[in-house]
């Protein structure tokens, strides 16, 4: 069994303080709301399912949405947890992934004048390489809708 890795790392920049960027992550409204918007702008239902958080190093997060082929499950658990500075966790689709156990998300948060910058580094087993474009605008696509959602709740 090959434990090559590959990474992907995006950056962007929020009008919102780092603080309400972290919480973005561990709010379960907050999750369901960006994550539904970024479904529905990808074509899909946004039909979110389950948003479970337990938001403490060890405890795990369930998030759920309904789509064509059924459910779609992505599971993981806390490894670190820095309010506001930095959040990290494992991220998995399959049985089979959580197996290998290589699926680490690391989300860092700098303050930047009046919001924050967010960086999110994905490293993941070399078998989703030829994913890179599809993984990186998923990513993309829900800290955009995060940072929509936080912009909307400024107000």
């Amino acid at each position: 069994m090959s434990h090559d890795t590959f990474s992907l790392r995006i950056t962007r920049k929020f009008d919102a303080a780092p603080e309400r960027v972290f919480d973005a992550w561990l709010d379960p409204e907050k999750v369901r709301a960006w994550m539904g918007m970024a479904l529905s702008d990808f074509g899909l239902s946004g039909d979110v399912r389950r948003v479970e958080i337990e938001p403490r190093i060890g405890g795990r997060f369930t998030f759920s949405d309904m789509r064509e082929e059924g459910e779609a499950v992505h599971w993981g658990s806390y490894l670190a947890i820095d309010r506001p500075r930095k959040l990290v966790f494992t991220w998995f689709t399959s049985e089979e992934e959580e197996k290998k156990g290589i699926s680490t998300v690391t989300i860092t948060i700098e303050p930047d004048g009046q919001g924050a910058l967010l960086t999110l580094l994905h490293e993941m087993d070399s078998q989703w390489a030829e994913y890179e474009e599809q993984i990186t605008t998923g990513w993309t696509q829900m800290l955009g809708m995060q940072a929509r959602l936080l912009e909307r709740q400024a107000r």
